[in-house]
Parts: structure tokens; C-alpha cells; sequence
């Protein structure tokens, strides 16, 4: 079987393209996620009855829906009552609304590791609950969590690959066009496997050297 090789440097602009496109995306996703679970996360720690029992309920729909019918949801559904976002907006939000309930239960894992006897030694030395989850809880929390973020940050970047069902020129889709116009599906697919692995080693490789500085910091290495 012979390559196309002209082909795949002629694709090489649609890609870089919607590589860039993928990478906003899941930035912007991955962000808001990461604010969202650890407000989530915070609302449990001080089990406010109210915002507790939403939290919970928005964890468990997030967790048990697909993202692809998030995504129709936000881009059809809320058509019909009169509210219109665009694709980007709606994957933005959809990825967010996703990893916020990941991100949630990496946080709650972390701040359930911190030791019982630091928690009561701010509360003897007069911390409020805000001064002991600002600089006891919540530093050691992101430090026992952080190979759990780093999952959930990947996960998401690769559920990317989804945002293509509503018409979004990622690098999915554009695979998809480029298969359906020349029937180049080997070339195509080789474009997205290489595209991937170039945007997630170099992430995969930064999380883990960032768990790793983490680690260290807390053992005082």
C-alpha cells in the first residue's frame, strides 16, 4: 500500500488549524472545570445543606450523561426555548459542564486525604473555616489530587473528539470531511492519530513532571 503523500502535505493547513481550534476548546473547558470542581468540592467540605444537595444532583447528571447529548441539548434543545449559542460556546460549556464533576471528586479525594490532626491543629491555633481550608485544606488537597487532575484534564482534551457533532471544525470532523471527499481514509487517519499524539505526549509529559514537583515539595525533597 502505497502513501499519499501529497495528500497529507496539502491537509497539513487544515489541521494545524483545527488543532488550534481543539486545543482553545479544551483550555477553555479544562479552566472553567477546574473552577467549577473546586467550588463544588468546597460547597461539600462545608456541607452548606441547600448548595450541597445541588451539587450532588449536578454531579450525578453530569457523571451518568453522555457529553454527546450535553451537546445536543445545548445546541438544539435550548433552541426551542428561544436561547441560541454557538457551537464553540456550547462545547465550551458542555466540556466544562463535564469536568467540573470530575474535577469535583478529584478535589473531595484530596481534601479527604488531609490529615484529621492538621485540620484540628488550625481550629487550636484559631484559623476560621475559610483560613483553614485557604491555607491547610485546600494546598494539601491539590497536592494528594493532582494525578487525578491531570487524568481528567487528558480525558477531556480527548473528549474533544466529540465536539464535531455540532458542526465544529475540530480535528474529528475535519477527518471526516477529508474521508468523505477524496476517500483518503488511511492519510486521514494517520493526520489525526499524529495530531493527537502531538498535542496530548507533550501534556501527558508536563502533568506527570508536574506531579512529580508536587510530590517532592510535600516530602521536602
Amino acid at each position: 500500500m502505497s502513501i499519499n503523500w501529497d495528500f497529507i502535505i496539502n491537509s497539513i493547513p487544515l489541521y494545524e488549524k483545527a488543532a488550534w481550534l481543539t486545543l482553545k476548546l479544551a483550555f477553555w473547558g479544562i479552566l472553567i472545570s477546574l473552577v467549577i470542581g473546586l467550588i463544588c468540592s468546597v460547597i461539600q467540605y462545608f456541607k452548606i445543606r441547600i448548595l450541597r444537595s445541588i451539587v450532588g444532583a449536578y454531579i450525578e447528571l453530569s457523571r451518568n450523561t453522555p457529553l454527546l447529548i450535553q451537546l445536543y441539548f445545548l445546541y438544539f434543545g435550548l433552541t426551542k426555548l428561544g436561547l441560541t449559542l454557538s457551537e464553540n460556546t456550547c462545547a465550551i460549556i458542555g466540556l466544562s459542564f463535564l469536568g467540573g464533576s470530575y474535577m469535583s471528586e478529584a478535589f473531595r479525594g484530596g481534601i479527604e486525604a488531609v490529615s484529621k490532626s492538621q485540620i484540628e491543629s488550625g481550629l487550636s491555633l484559631g484559623l476560621s473555616k475559610i483560613q483553614l481550608a485557604r491555607y491547610v485544606i485546600l494546598p494539601q488537597a491539590f497536592s494528594f489530587s493532582i494525578s487525578s487532575i491531570g487524568a481528567n484534564c487528558i480525558f477531556l482534551l480527548k473528549e474533544t473528539s466529540i465536539v464535531g457533532a455540532i458542526a465544529i471544525l475540530d480535528l474529528m470532523n475535519v477527518t471526516k470531511d477529508l474521508i468523505g471527499m477524496y476517500y483518503q481514509t488511511f492519510e486521514s487517519l494517520l493526520m489525526l492519530v499524529i495530531a493527537y499524539l502531538i498535542i496530548l505526549l507533550p501534556m501527558s509529559f508536563l502533568l506527570t513532571w508536574l506531579e512529580r514537583k508536587v510530590r517532592y515539595a510535600e516530602f521536602g525533597n
